[in-house]
């Protein structure tokens, strides 16, 4: 298993009071973070206390009862590690070693923290968390590393299992690939579908605990071949046992298998974070994240002008307009739009030219002209990258939803269906012509598409379509030559069907991808932005120069500093919440998102940073904040309608509260101030107010999002889908095999024990 540095965040929030795990141990999945995460607060609640003057006696139980659960905590979860060492003997001497580290920290914390019963718990005579103060950091310390380390080899038992589970699918593959009569087929196919079976539910508990996004995306992509591929294999395998002399049908068989075995590679190469003879993986590069790398080197130059040099701007903008050429080298892109990305190109370099120049001039002579011509500079060439961005976008759009309309009808793979059933050769040729023909259409747009996508996660799933309309052309080829050499065989027939059908499902899944790219295009989805309500500054002014963007002062943005990054945190604590819910379209979960960005670009403005550049800004957004919260009540009452439950009066009481918070904040926001001091309280009240409606919001989420899983659980609805929606054979696999076994000493059983620990706030 590769290792790099922790990037838990369970981990890294100890990082203030002196913790770390182990620096070689890397945390890559969700229940591994979040079983750290109940462990990381008791220990810097611990941390907290122990420089703390004044020490009640309510303070030292709370600091005792901290010390022991902590250690009665540690002590079931090194039982159950050391239950996993001995089922598994490969780990057992790394396991044992972690587990005795983890028991030894966690009564040496108890020891530390036993003060409650002391008159003087600061007396050198007995050693407490007062008398050692870096003891208890140490033994922390120790703790973390330990534990870390025992959640993580566990985490390899759950690899290994997916490992196992493939070799046995691949195994199996081997001996259908040799078969040669019917009922030995179907004997190893039922055998074949049990494995398939295990493989899927793994992984998609796998997929499910991944941190990393484009980890997700992949191993979602390859699940789907997975998926569809499990029916082509029966199919295809069927078609080559009726007819074994027809070449067509052997093409056709092989590239079922050889695609099978490509995605149960990747899916390895993901859970083991791998790359086959140690390649690295070259990340795709698309014209939306080059502008938005460039655009922030651009907007850098505000803060620093000597942090990258000329060359390397130059140098990002040649790559953005060489992918351009991807458009504009297109048969498929409109003469219109090929000329307006041209023009936006040669505008883009000459930007570039007079933002360089004017910046060179800065470097060697700071003046207030000189800044202010350096601030027009940086705003025009980001407003051309923005035009030349909605352009390419506009292309790759308008032509995908152009090809998906006009292919909807599905003609040529009827008239294959057809021609093929009547053994016509000849028009069977004709057809499959025009098949290559849509192909290539298709597999370009793909291409385009992902230079706009938006997001990594998206820019794969293009990927994984582009990759899917490569194979799957000219596998309904085969199938259609093979069903016209065979008109009569009813094998053959259904073989061509469950391939167009698989083309038909990634047509259909290409006008879902499409609407995702456009909300993320349109900020309604995706990364975190910042709402784009207000008028941007140069867009619609000629005199640019006459702009001077009023910013807080420094005395003023460290007043005000605590109070914006509170809602800092508060804006990552709604975004954790919503990602919790499993309909991201829901009306709660949108508004929500939409007050998140919001707080987020009024963060921003405390620091002088973000779009918000004036007073009068941030108020205008303090508006707009608090008409998506009216928003958001009223859908509240409108869920509180479809839930039964006792929470429910709760419910509408905060949705009534939200309101009234709502209305506050319009009241301030719109109030008339004079003078700088007064402007100043009226920016401190309504970051407050904003701070105040984000803390309730916090509170409001998680309790929907549980009114909601109790209502679908009263419903029979809480049971999850099977993670593959073809018709399958139940695994038979016994709950007490070594596999299920292993299972129940997994990561899920170590972390009730930690989770289970009691929560002592420090006050």
């Amino acid at each position: 298993m590769a290792t790099s540095p922790c990037s838990s965040s369970g981990v890294s929030s100890s990082s203030s009071s002196g913790l770390g795990a182990d620096a070689g141990l890397e945390i890559r999945t969700r229940s591994v973070e979040q079983t750290l995460v109940p462990l990381v607060s008791q220990i810097t609640t611990l941390i907290n206390h122990k420089d703390k003057p004044k020490r009640s006696d309510k303070t030292l139980q709370a600091i005792q009862r901290v010390g022991q659960a902590v250690n009665l905590a540690v002590g079931r979860f090194v039982t159950v590690g050391e239950a996993i060492a001995n089922e598994n003997h490969e780990l057992k001497e790394e396991m044992s070693v972690a587990c005795i580290e983890a028991r030894r920290a966690g009564e040496t914390i108890a020891q530390l923290t036993d003060v409650a019963s002391l008159d003087h718990p600061e007396s050198d005579s007995h050693i407490t968390i007062f008398t050692d103060k870096t003891g208890v950091v140490k033994a922390a310390r120790l703790l973390l590393s330990s534990v870390t380390k025992v959640l993580v080899l566990a985490d390899r038992i759950v690899i290994k299992q997916i490992i196992t589970s493939r070799n046995k699918v691949l195994a199996t593959m081997e001996q259908l690939e040799k078969v040669s009569s019917f009922q030995e087929f179907v004997q190893i196919f039922s055998q074949f579908g049990n494995e398939m079976v295990e493989f899927a539910h793994l992984t998609g508990d796998r997929q499910n605990d991944l941190k990393d996004e484009k980890k997700k995306a992949r191993m979602a992509a390859s699940r789907a071949v997975l998926e569809k591929c499990t029916m082509m294999l029966l199919t295809a395998s069927k078609t080559c046992l009726r007819h074994p002399d027809c070449e067509s049908a052997r093409i056709n068989k092989n590239g079922v298998f050889h695609r099978m075995r490509l995605a149960l590679e990747q899916v390895i190469e993901i859970v083991t974070d791998s790359r086959p003879n140690g390649e690295n993986e070259m990340a795709p590069i698309s014209i939306y994240s080059g502008i938005k790398e460039f655009k922030n080197k651009v907007e850098g130059l505000r803060e620093n002008l000597y942090f990258l040099s000329k060359e390397n701007l130059s140098t990002m903008l040649e790559v953005i307009l060489e992918h351009t050429e991807d458009f504009t080298d297109s048969a498929y892109t409109s003469h219109e739009h090929r000329e307006h990305i041209l023009e936006l190109s040669k505008q883009a370099k000459m930007e570039l030219e007079q933002l360089v120049s004017v910046w060179m001039q800065a470097q060697n002579q700071k003046t207030k002209d000189l800044m202010e011509d350096l601030e027009v500079a940086i705003l025009k060439t980001c407003q051309c990258m923005n035009e030349l961005k909605r352009e390419v976008h506009s292309a790759a759009t308008s032509l995908a939803a152009d090809l998906l309309k006009y292919h909807t009808d599905h003609m040529v793979l009827k008239a294959l269906k057809i021609t093929g059933v009547e053994g016509n050769l000849e028009a069977v040729a004709e057809y499959t012509c025009k098949l290559s023909e849509q192909k290539e259409q298709l597999v370009e747009m793909c291409r385009l598409l992902r230079h706009v996508s938006g997001t990594e996660p998206l820019e794969i799933t293009c990927i994984h379509a582009e990759d899917t309309f490569q194979v799957t052309g000219p596998q309904i080829i085969s199938a259609a030559e093979t069903l016209a050499l065979h008109p009569s065989s009813k094998i053959a027939k259904e073989n061509l069907e469950v391939f167009c059908e698989a083309w038909e499902s990634q047509l259909s899944d290409m006008s879902m991808l499409l609407r995702e790219i456009n909300d993320v295009f349109e900020g309604r989805r995706g990364e975190k932005r910042v709402y784009l309500s207000l008028p941007r500054p140069g867009k619609h002014n000629a005199n640019l120069k006459a702009l001077k963007p009023v910013k807080l002062d420094t005395e003023e943005q460290a007043k005000i500093a605590k109070l914006g990054l509170e809602l800092h945190l508060l804006t990552s604590d709604v975004d954790s919440e919503t990602e919790k819910w499993e309909d991201q379209e829901s009306e709660i979960v949108q508004h929500g998102q939409g007050m998140s960005s919001m707080a987020y670009s009024m963060y921003l403005f405390t620091r002088g940073e973000g779009l918000l550049k004036t007073t009068q800004d941030l108020f205008h957004q303090a508006e707009i904040f608090a008409t998506e919260g009216t928003k958001l009540a009223s859908a509240l009452h409108a869920f509180s309608d479809q839930v039964h439950d006792d929470d429910k009066p709760l419910l509408l009481l905060e949705a009534e509260k939200l309101i009234c918070m709502c209305k506050q904040l319009q009241i301030t926001a719109k109030a008339s101030v004079q003078g700088k001091s007064a402007t100043f309280t009226k920016v401190d009240a309504c970051i407050l107010k904003t701070r105040n409606m984000m803390t309730l919001l916090c509170q409001l989420l998680p309790l929907c999002c549980k009114l909601l899983r109790k209502n679908k659980a009263g419903n029979g609805c809480l049971k999850p889908a099977p993670p593959w929606r073809e018709d399958r054979i139940q695994t038979g696999t016994n709950a007490h095999t070594p596999e299920r076994r292993a299972e129940t000493f997994g990561i899920k059983t170590l972390e009730n024990h930690v989770t289970n620990m009691t929560f002592v706030e420090s006050k």
